[in-house]
C-alpha cells in the first residue's frame, strides 16, 4: 500500500507546483458563456491525474499486477493527455483535437484486441463490425462528455473516485486504486472553492480511461452494461442536453451552461452541494450495478431502472431551473 500512498503525495505536491506556475505565468480559466465560476483560476492541474496515473501503470505492470492489454491500451491515453494539454495551453482547433482523439480510440482498442461482443443479458452481440464500430464511437463519446462534465468545483475528481471504488468493489484490482490515489491528491485542491481546475489533460483522460475498462471487462465476460449503469450520471445528463439543444436548434458547438449541474448551480446551489447530491445518486446506480453484476441476465433490466432513475432526478432539476 506505500506505493499508493506515495502517489497520493506526489500528485497532491505536484497539483500544488502547477497552481504556483500556472499563476506565475497567468495560465488561467477566464470567465466565459460555460463557466460556472466568476473568477479567473488557475487550470492544467489534471496533469498531476496523469503523470501520477502512468507512473503507477508502469509500476503496476513491471509488478505484474497489470494485464498487458489493458496497461498498453490504457498508456495509449498518455497520447491524448499530452495534446489535451496542449490543447489547454493553446486553444488547438477542433479538428485536431477529434483526430487525435479518433487516433488514441482505435489504438485502444486494438491494444485490448478490439470488442468481440456486447452482452445484452438476453441476447448476445457477436458482429464484429458492428460491436467495434459501437466501440469506437463509446470512446469518443466517453472522452467529450467527461469534458463536458467537468464544470464545478469537485465534480468530475469525484465522479472518477466514485468509479474507481465501484471497479474495486465489483471487480478488484489494484489500478482502481491507483486511480483513486491520483485523483484525491488533486481533488484536495479543487474542491470548493477550487484553487486549480482540471482542464483538458484530465477530463478527457478520465473519460477515455472510463471507456476503456468497460470494452476490457467485456472482454473477460462482464456486460459493459454495468459500466453504463455506474457511469449513467454522466453520459445521461450530457446525451439529453445534446439532445434537447438539438431540438432547440441551437449551434452545439457553441458553449453553454445547460447541463443538470451547471443549472443546479445557478439556481443557487453550492458547488459541494451538487456534487453531494450527485454521489447521493451514484449510491442508487452502484446497488443497480451490483444487482446486474450478481444477475448477469438482468442487466438490461437493470439499466433500465438506472435510466428511469435518471430521467427522475432530471425532472427534479429541471423544476428547479427550467431548461431554455
Amino acid at each position: 500500500m506505500m506505493i499508493y500512498g506515495l502517489i497520493f503525495t506526489i500528485s497532491l505536491f505536484l497539483t500544488y507546483a502547477i497552481r504556483v506556475f500556472a499563476l506565475k505565468k497567468s495560465l488561467l480559466a477566464t470567465v466565459n458563456e460555460r463557466s460556472s465560476h466568476t473568477m479567473p483560476t488557475p487550470h492544467g492541474g489534471g496533469i498531476a491525474i496523469a503523470l501520477t496515473w502512468f507512473f503507477g501503470l508502469i509500476y503496476l505492470f513491471t509488478c505484474k499486477a497489470l494485464e498487458p492489454s489493458l496497461f498498453y491500451a490504457l498508456m495509449c491515453g498518455s497520447v491524448l493527455s499530452l495534446v489535451s494539454y496542449m490543447d489547454d495551453l493553446y486553444e488547438l482547433s477542433p479538428r485536431v483535437r477529434l483526430l487525435v482523439q479518433a487516433i488514441v480510440s482505435v489504438l485502444g482498442l486494438y491494444a485490448l484486441g478490439g470488442l468481440s461482443r456486447i452482452d445484452f443479458g438476453f441476447w448476445v452481440l457477436e458482429n464484429s463490425l458492428i460491436t467495434n464500430t459501437l466501440a469506437f464511437l463509446g470512446i469518443m463519446w466517453f472522452i467529450n462528455l467527461y469534458n463536458f462534465l467537468d464544470g464545478i468545483d469537485g465534480y468530475a475528481g469525484s465522479e472518477a473516485i466514485f468509479l474507481a471504488i465501484a471497479g474495486w468493489l465489483l471487480f478488484g484490482g489494484e489500478h482502481f486504486v491507483l486511480l483513486i490515489a491520483s485523483v484525491v491528491g488533486f481533488l484536495v485542491w479543487n474542491w470548493h472553492k477550487a484553487k486549480i481546475f482540471m482542464g483538458d489533460v484530465g477530463s478527457t483522460l478520465l473519460g477515455y480511461t472510463v471507456a476503456i475498462f468497460s470494452i476490457y471487462y467485456q472482454n473477460n465476460g462482464v456486460s459493459l452494461f454495468i459500466w453504463v449503469i455506474l457511469f449513467g450520471l454522466f453520459w445521461f445528463d450530457a446525451t439529453l442536453t445534446l439532445i434537447r439543444r438539438s431540438k432547440n436548434r441551437e449551434k452545439l458547438s457553441q458553449a453553454h451552461r445547460k447541463h443538470a449541474y451547471q443549472r443546479l448551480v445557478q439556481s443557487g446551489i453550492p458547488h459541494d452541494h451538487v456534487v453531494f447530491y450527485a454521489m447521493g445518486i451514484n449510491l442508487i446506480l452502484v446497488i443497480l450495478g451490483y444487482s446486474a453484476f450478481s444477475h448477469p441476465a438482468g442487466v438490461v433490466g437493470y439499466f433500465t431502472v438506472a435510466v428511469l432513475v435518471l430521467y427522475g432526478a432530471m425532472k427534479i432539476v429541471d423544476q428547479r431551473k427550467k431548461f431554455k
